[in-house]
């Protein structure tokens, strides 16, 4: 057997110790969800080409010779590259296909037709099967190159986020490959089970156009029902008020008042007159006439500063939060304090990153490996697209 269990980075006690999983993916989407079946337990491989994950060199910020967008996705996984045009490289590729239990990939259908990426899925019938594509197979955009940005604004995502008014705005994290490698992930899941209880299903395709859609969940089933434009409102909520932030002495806080009793706690601690109109005493009333209520909000919480809101929102219970930037969201002690944080070993040295945030009966899974160097396994694989530096 050419596919031997990496003794190094496995934990029997995870539950997708020993599978094997191929991963030919590039850029998020795919790693995303090969690093989630690595996470837990399953044994990985990513096959580079010898140009390597574009991510690779998305920079700035970088971390060593590697981009940090690519440390991001791809821990828990061996590396070789591998030229699938040459035939000596393809065995060896074919020969961990016979012996994998999944495979992730992205190719574009011109890309799988070529490379013979297509045929291996008849070849080898045993195999699941994921394909991160643009779009659902069979549809105008399902050859089409695409990435996170242009399924923001092709899924209607950028079209209900921005001010009223104003342009529309992408969200600032690749939200549409990370809902996309979330469902590749549920997908490969999905595949293994119906593999173990003996069901048919082995290939299964998480397009980005239409999984990126699935994030518009209530302003979609608004439309589909009522056939209503939904709206850039900013950060005001379509259906809920006050559901955003308000100007305190010094930044901003945000309110997630959902209910007419968690508004009810907000205005006997703001104790405001104002606030006891009628019109307010519901959610419908408030949404109707937001604009006011927001005017009325900043006027109070003008009058103190955000830390001390943020304590006294907390003892009366009412839902609020100091908005945080990166660096303070991490400072903040349930993640400082915890142990969603870890440091792990990388090409450029130790790295800290963020580890699953899953936990498995209450305890999270190790992060028992960090990203590997380019082709760094290929040796062990006698691949022969491996340069002599990366030979082990």
């Amino acid at each position: 057997m050419l596919w031997e269990i990496d003794g190094e980075c496995a934990d029997e006690s995870l539950p997708l110790y020993g599978l094997r999983v191929l991963d030919f993916s590039r850029v998020l989407a795919g790693p995303l969800c090969a690093m989630i079946a690595g996470d837990l337990g399953a044994d990985v491989i990513k096959v580079e080409s010898p140009e390597g994950d574009p991510v690779r060199h998305l920079a700035p910020p970088r971390f060593g010779d590697d981009a940090t967008y690519y440390l991001a996705v791809n821990r828990h996984r061996r590396n070789v590259i591998a030229d699938l045009t040459n035939q000596h490289d393809r065995a060896i590729i074919e020969t961990l296909l016979s012996e994998a239990d999944a495979v992730v990939e992205n190719f574009l259908p011109h890309q799988a037709a070529a490379l013979g990426v297509t045929s291996w899925r008849e070849q080898f019938p045993d195999v699941v099967w994921v394909t991160v594509s643009p779009a659902s197979s069979g549809g105008p955009l399902s050859a089409t190159p695409a990435f996170d940005l242009l399924a923001q604004a092709q899924s209607g995502l950028m079209g209900v986020t921005g001010e009223a008014g104003g342009e529309p705005t992408k969200v600032g994290a690749p939200v549409a490959d990370v809902i996309t490698g979330l469902y590749a992930a549920v997908g490969l899941l999905t595949g293994l089970l119906s593999r173990a209880r003996g069901g048919a299903t082995r290939h299964i395709e998480a397009p980005l156009l239409e999984s990126t859609m699935t994030a518009l969940v209530n302003q979609a089933q608004g439309y589909l029902a009522t056939g209503v434009e939904p709206l850039r409102t900013g950060n005001d909520h379509p259906s809920i008020a006050p559901y955003g932030p308000v100007r305190t002495a010094d930044g901003f806080i945000l309110l997630a008042v959902g209910t007419d009793a968690q508004f009810a706690k907000l205005v006997e601690l703001l104790d405001r007159d104002v606030l006891r109109d009628q019109r307010w005493s519901s959610n419908a009333g408030r949404v109707g006439a937001r604009a006011e209520l927001r005017t009325i909000l900043d006027e109070v919480f003008a009058s103190d500063v955000t830390a001390s809101w943020a304590r006294r929102l907390s003892d009366a219970r009412v839902p609020a939060s100091p908005i945080e930037t990166v660096s303070s969201a991490f400072a903040q002690q349930q993640i400082a304090d915890g142990d969603f944080v870890v440091t792990t070993e990388s090409p450029a040295g130790a790295l800290r990153m963020m580890a699953s945030p899953l936990t498995l009966d209450g305890r999270r899974p190790l992060v028992r490996r960090g990203p590997r160097r380019f082709g760094q396994d290929s040796g062990l694989f006698g691949l022969s697209t491996a340069g002599p530096e990366n030979e082990s």
